[in-house]
């Protein structure tokens, strides 16, 4: 029989190995650093705000979100998700951030990152038969202008203040380690004030409960619906709140991220108890 090598055999508990105890303290070290990665200070806007969470099925996972500041007050957002799941994902993860990060701040647009992110990243997914879905969208609080390119990934809910929902285009483009020249394109349309854009992974439509019915997309919209005129973080909570009442707690199958960006509008709403 096999053993996990974090932990011992039936009637060895408590009896790890220096080599074994060494290797959970890098574990939760890399969690930790994963951790202040993801979920660091939320980037402070004049008009609107933006705020985002992941939440890994194991001690560490593979999605990915950022926001990386851009001149006049337009901010950067990126949300993504790498193929499978624990520290090899999470590996890969880091690769990603490292990519968004060098290329956000040398190209000119989403469609200019992604395009970038891909010719540096190819290379290396291709060698580890891996690939990474990432959306990417240019902010501007400003005037509302909201630029996107996409990488595979499923594309954003978008509540309008009138509380009609809309998604994008379907600009779906190829995942990141899909083809060695892939450039991608980016489209465009304007938010008006109060406006709602719930980036998300599949970890959270595809939550199942007991009897292995899953969360879907109808009943986030529905909740994104409901709360749409509370703050950013309060709405965040609210949908991770829902997310564990309906699987009454069971065990994460995949990470849970979102990324919730509110355009211009006063701010309303207390956190939930």
């Amino acid at each position: 029989m096999k053993h996990n090598l974090l932990f011992p055999p039936f009637g060895d508990v408590g009896q790890l190995t220096e080599s074994q105890k060494t290797l959970q303290r890098e574990i939760h070290l890399a969690r930790n650093i994963q951790t202040k990665l993801l979920n660091g200070e939320k980037p402070k806007l004049t008009n609107g705000e933006v705020s985002g969470i992941s939440i890994p099925a194991r001690l560490i996972g593979g999605d990915y979100f950022d926001f990386y500041p851009l001149g006049d007050g337009k901010i950067r957002i990126i949300i993504g998700d790498v193929m499978g799941k624990g520290i090899p994902a999470a590996m890969l993860m880091i690769l990603t951030r490292g990519a968004f990060r060098s290329a956000a701040e040398a190209t000119q647009g989403p469609g200019e990152t992604l395009t970038a992110m891909n010719k540096a990243m190819y290379a290396d997914l291709r060698k580890l038969g891996s690939f990474v879905t990432v959306f990417c969208a240019d902010w501007d609080p400003n005037t509302g202008d909201f630029v996107y390119a996409n990488a595979g990934h499923i594309p954003p809910v978008i509540i309008r203040s009138k509380a009609d929902v809309v998604e994008p285009p379907k600009l779906r483009g190829v995942m990141l380690g899909g083809l060695p020249e892939q450039v991608y394109q980016e489209e465009r349309f304007q938010l008006q004030e109060e406006d709602l854009v719930f980036f998300y992974t599949d970890g959270i439509i595809e939550a199942s409960n007991r009897d292995g019915e899953m969360f879907k997309l109808n009943r986030l919209i529905s909740i994104l619906l409901e709360h749409r005129h509370e703050q950013a973080t309060v709405i965040e909570t609210r949908v991770v709140n829902q997310i564990h009442f309906f699987t009454e707690d069971l065990p994460q199958k995949d990470d849970i991220t979102m990324v919730i960006l509110k355009a211009g509008g006063e701010k309303n709403g207390e956190p939930p108890l």
